[in-house]
């Protein structure tokens, strides 16, 4: 009969390789922080500069609102293309006051230089940045539970990574093309991060 090899827990080499290297040996403590973050499912991403046409509502439920005019405007206007083709970005802009129901919620859409500003959209050219991305799955689950859950997620992997917080826009890519808004969706959220 054949001696099969033990395999341990890859976890638990991390966690104390981890540890003991806190102080020294930078090279592999980083590359040991790297498994460590795929194991939490945060990928690291720089997103390059991007033109894009923005849409804004300021409601009780803007990104149902603000999605509907992005449609809208991106049909009339051939961009309604799924990813990579075109991409869509959205964020909290401003988040909820204490007292009020309304927030407000921007989403950006990718461009070429051949679109234009119109009485609809404005445009903006966007820097970029480097990222910790986390995929939140919105298919099966409440997304008044589930996308909070999953920032909080990628807020404790930034606290405990070699990362610090960026000052770049913080983002959640919308990559599901439904017509209509908050219906089973998939996004990658975008926690800008340094080094």
């Amino acid at each position: 009969m054949p001696i099969l090899p033990i395999i341990p827990d890859m976890r638990c080499q991390v966690s104390r390789a981890m540890i003991s290297l806190q102080s020294h040996k930078p090279h592999i403590k980083s590359r040991m922080e790297k498994i460590f973050m795929e194991n939490q499912e945060v990928r690291i991403i720089t997103l390059p500069p991007l033109r894009v046409a923005t849409f804004y509502v300021y409601s009780e439920y803007p990104e149902i609102e603000v999605w509907g005019k992005l449609v809208t405007w991106a049909k009339a206007h051939g961009m309604w293309k799924t990813p990579p083709e075109t991409r869509i970005f959205g964020f909290d802009n401003p988040s909820s006051s204490e007292g009020s129901p309304n927030r407000g919620y921007e989403l950006w859409l990718t461009v070429g230089r051949e679109i234009q500003a119109d009485e609809q959209v404005k445009l903006k050219e966007f820097p970029g940045g480097l990222y910790g991305v986390l995929r939140c799955d919105v298919t099966t689950a409440d997304p008044f539970d589930i996308i909070p859950a999953s920032w909080q997620k990628l807020v404790r992997w930034l606290e405990t990574s070699h990362y610090k917080l960026g000052k770049h826009q913080w983002l959640e890519e919308h990559l599901t093309r439904n017509e209509v808004g908050g219906q089973n969706f998939i996004l990658d959220l975008y926690i800008p991060i340094v080094e």
